[in-house]
């Protein structure tokens, strides 16, 4: 049976519950902090941005929470994703090693993302919110919310990060499309970007400083919250139906258990929404799934950050969160995995690296395109440049398993396809695209600048309260 091509699910299959991994990690994640007084947050202070539902998710200890009958309704939409057996990569790579990949590019804005922004417009709709505000990098998330809102009734306003705003028109036009307004960031219209375009007109701005302006508008109005694509604890929570589902797609096919699982890594979602049902796996059976992200040399906050307290944006508008980062203020190449150009990570996952319990590789984005192409040609779907990064880490992986005259199985989130980033497939074939890899003075002048409370230091203050 392992010679399954495809591998699907029915639509009763979908999961009934998202998994939340807090409630199984041997050390939980530090609380979120007020920038101004740098002391515990709790729920309330999440309030202006958030409807109830989601920050009782985001704080929630439970292992398993319900997903509402609607938002499985919309989930059929596209859901259960299937899953692959890469006959046809194994085969181009000429390895022994059994390759899968969980393809979520089907969704109707071809992304993983959907999986979370269909669930974030409920709760909002369900407390009468007539506008979302968020932002997006090559605007997989902005159409993903788009879509969402359509389908909830409700007002979307997008801040897409100016570098892709100018490269990937076809995904403002999606957003528009379900009624999105699209704005490029930095804009005029908010405090934060006009402080930023003073400071450098010709910025390309980042998700740091879209996240200001989406911030901004949303705490400027009562009718309108904010929303996240990646980075909070229910948004990677949202995500884990991916891995929940592809769990049964292996024992359905009589595959192995993964000895790698490999997704990209921008905030956290993608990765999380695949590896942590597999982490589960390892925390309560005993498993032992080496579970790896795949991040851009350009933006290395797994491989080359530091553990602290840091913003979500680039102004400091956030609570500052435990994470992985190059500091906030950071705004990473022009690499077009826009959504993967990101300065740090959520505070799950970063618990989880600091713990040893997941591992990261950085890639080139050379290297991932020459992965990306190597794909398509042999599978036939032109992926992400986003997802390239996982299968840059599949091959790698995959020849290392033939010199060592090995033969194991492999996993990875193919999270969504390209069929609307071919400017960076003709800047790769002509020639554009350049290895771009941070050096050690440029890691250490981004993280000189954060200024905020070490881990340790909240650690010590927490036990004396």
């Amino acid at each position: 049976m392992e010679s399954t091509r495809k591998i699907t699910l029915s639509e009763n299959e979908i999961p009934t519950h998202w998994y939340n991994i807090v409630a199984d990690m041997p050390n939980k994640p530090l609380p979120p902090l007020n920038p101004g007084t740098h002391e515990p947050i709790g729920p309330e202070a999440l309030a202006p941005l958030f409807p109830m539902e989601l920050i009782m998710q985001e704080v929630s200890q439970e292992r398993w929470v319900e997903i509402p009958d609607e938002v499985r309704e919309v989930y059929k939409i596209w859901r259960p994703t299937p899953m692959f057996r890469a006959t046809g990569l194994e085969k181009a790579l000429g390895t022994s090693a059994k390759i899968y990949y969980k393809y979520e590019g089907v969704s109707p804005s071809g992304s993983h993302k959907p999986n979370t922004a269909v669930p974030q417009a409920y709760y909002n709709m369900k407390e009468g919110v007539k506008r979302i505000t968020t932002e997006t990098g090559a605007g997989q998330w902005g159409s993903a919310l788009s879509f969402a809102c359509q389908m909830f009734g409700i007002e979307c306003d997008v801040y897409m990060v100016r570098i892709s705003f100018d490269q990937k028109p076809y995904r403002k036009m999606m957003m528009q499309t379900w009624g999105a307004n699209v704005y490029p960031s930095p804009s005029e219209r908010t405090n934060a970007g006009r402080q930023i375009l003073a400071q450098d007109p010709d910025t390309p701005g980042s998700l740091g400083i879209a996240i200001s302006e989406a911030v901004e508008m949303a705490a400027m109005h009562d009718d309108t919250k904010y929303s996240l694509g990646s980075v909070l604890n229910h948004v990677l929570m949202h995500q884990t139906i991916i891995g929940q589902e592809a769990i049964k797609q292996l024992e359905k096919a009589g595959a192995d258990m993964p000895d790698y699982v490999f997704a990209p890594f921008g905030g956290g979602s993608n990765f999380a929404g695949l590896a942590l049902p597999f982490i589960h796996k390892n925390l309560t059976e005993g498993t032992n799934i080496r579970c790896i992200a795949s991040e851009p040399t350009s933006a290395p906050k797994l491989t080359r950050g530091i553990f602290r307290y840091d913003f979500g944006d680039t102004v400091g508008m956030t609570p500052l969160i435990p994470m992985y980062t190059l500091g906030h203020t950071y705004v990473p190449a022009k690499i077009h995995a826009g959504g993967l150009r990101y300065h740090g990570a959520g505070a799950v996952v970063s618990q989880l690296l600091a713990d040893e319990l997941i591992s990261a590789e950085a890639i080139d984005q050379l290297e991932t395109f020459e992965a990306g192409i190597t794909f398509a040609k042999a599978e036939g779907i032109i992926p992400a440049p986003e997802a390239n990064h996982a299968i840059a880490s599949v091959i790698r992986a995959a020849n290392q398993a033939n010199a060592a005259g090995t033969s194991p199985t492999i996993l990875f989130n193919l999270c969504g396809h390209g069929n609307f980033d071919m400017l960076a497939y003709e800047d790769y074939f002509a020639g554009k695209l350049q290895k771009h890899e941070m050096t050690q003075a440029e890691v250490n002048a981004a993280v000189e600048k954060v200024d905020t409370p070490t881990i340790s230091s909240v650690q010590a203050m927490l036990a004396q309260m």
